[in-house]
């Protein structure tokens, strides 16, 4: 990657995130070298929000909670933008999250 802040390079992983997957902030933050670093994760997807580029959605906890959902304008858009990807959802959680985790360690290396 290269030489950008930290919120930056969260946005480029991000961005890398396909259509109808998800991943969690703990992922990102390990792909980028600082494993303790998934809380800042969570405050650059919140920093995002008027960023159309960063699906912001597409990121949850490491149990597929949608925790980040207040940070959407009204109640329930996180996840409709994820129902509108095809992924099911009860109780603000992926229903099946093991199937539709993406893994940047994975995927991209």
């Amino acid at each position: 990657m290269k030489d950008v802040g930290f919120f930056e390079k969260v946005y480029q992983v991000a961005r890398q995130i396909p259509y109808g997957r998800v991943t969690s902030y703990g992922a990102i933050a390990n792909f980028l070298g600082m494993p303790k670093s998934a809380r800042m994760v969570g405050w650059a997807m919140n920093a995002s929000k008027n960023d159309d580029s960063v699906p912001a959605h597409r990121v949850v906890n490491q149990n597929g909670l949608l925790t980040g959902k207040n940070h959407f304008e009204g109640t329930n858009l996180m996840m409709q933008l994820l129902e509108n990807e095809n992924i099911k959802i009860s109780n603000n959680k992926i229903i099946n999250f093991n199937s539709v985790y993406w893994n940047p360690l994975k995927e991209l290396m």
